[in-house]
């Protein structure tokens, strides 16, 4: 799984955080730092955490071995 954060559109809120602590976390009270490749066991709070921010500013995408499945999948039907 990777995720990334719009960090311009980030407006500091922190929901992202309260969601999930092990992923996000805020620098200083002002600067969000987060795990761009989370494990995939963490997915519901990371989506949970994507729903919670205001701005929308996380998006969830695929990691390169979900990729090369699903691109093994497309190949097989």
């Amino acid at each position: 799984m990777r995720i990334s954060v719009d960090l311009n559109r980030c407006q500091s809120y922190a929901q992202c955080c309260f969601a999930e602590p092990t992923v996000f976390r805020m620098h200083n009270e002002e600067a969000l730092e987060y795990d761009p490749a989370p494990d995939d066991v963490l997915r519901g709070k990371i989506e949970r955490a994507a729903r919670a921010c205001p701005v929308q500013a996380i998006k969830i995408g695929l990691s390169q071995a979900e990729l090369a499945e699903d691109g093994e999948r497309d190949q097989v039907q």
